[in-house]
């Protein structure tokens, strides 16, 4: 008989301490509310300063626990510092969302050498190397510890209408998320990843000014709202997905082709 709870499915993050990036908006925003409101200790990262100190202050009006570290995931040293930040505030990072991601939206032969590095720095190189670190001090410590890093349908989808830097550094991250999950499975860190489809987002919110509304095409006429991800995330953050690692989850509202 299992000494585990019946269900186990609890959401109960209390003793975890958290860090996402890419939180100055859409999913990202979101993702540090849930985490915070299911008992972690949340580290907000991103760019903007003024957005992070208006996302800590709402976490706390709500008696979470929250603080906001700027990292720019184009700079390795403010990656290294912001990291360094997240652990004085809070202490060891138990959780780490991988959200930061910027669009190219341009004809791959069309891109500046500028904005091929920044894409890459941003949505793969950077996630990789906050995830050494993360790994780095938990090994050390012999702590278990979840990585989530947030990957997309484009990583198998690409419609060919200028965004294909976007699909590969995305199809990177799936594969990251396959590699250090083998890698660092001895040391009980879980690695997975979420691929949503298209969901509102101020990323999202820039597509839809330049190509109209795409809603229209979709099996369901609709885009995801960013609310219908957070199961998924508390899932793979959890004790009740401690045997899952590796593994990508969809959650694309039936929009990919199968």
């Amino acid at each position: 008989m299992s000494d585990l709870p019946l269900p186990n499915a609890s959401h109960d993050l209390s003793g975890q301490v958290a860090l996402v990036t890419g939180a100055t908006s859409g999913l990202g925003d979101r993702f540090a509310r849930v985490l915070a409101a299911a008992g972690a200790k949340v580290v907000a990262a991103g760019r903007r300063q003024e957005r992070l100190d208006a996302l800590v202050a709402d976490i706390e009006a709500t008696g979470g626990a929250a603080a906001g570290v700027v990292i720019d995931m184009t700079d390795t040293q403010s990656i290294l510092d912001g990291f360094a930040a997240a652990e004085a505030a809070f202490g060891t990072i138990t959780i780490l969302v991988n959200n930061a991601g910027v669009p190219d939206a341009k004809r791959a032969h069309r891109m500046p050498i500028e904005l091929i590095d920044r894409v890459f720095d941003t949505n793969l190189r950077g996630p990789f190397v906050l995830s050494c670190e993360m790994a780095r001090r938990l090994i050390e410590q012999e702590r278990p510890g979840r990585q989530i890093n947030i990957s997309s349908i484009a990583a198998t989808n690409y419609d060919g209408h200028g965004a294909a830097l976007y699909s590969v550094t995305k199809a990177g991250i799936s594969r990251m998320t396959e590699a250090l999950a083998v890698e660092w499975s001895r040391n009980h860190i879980n690695v997975n990843a979420i691929a949503p489809g298209a969901f509102h987002s101020e990323m999202m919110d820039g597509m839809l000014e330049r190509m109209g509304d795409i809603s229209a095409a979709m099996p369901r006429k609709r885009l995801g709202d960013p609310a219908q991800l957070d199961s998924t995330l508390l899932y793979l953050c959890s004790p009740s997905s401690d045997a899952v690692t590796g593994t990508i989850i969809k959650v694309d509202d039936g929009q990919s082709p199968r």
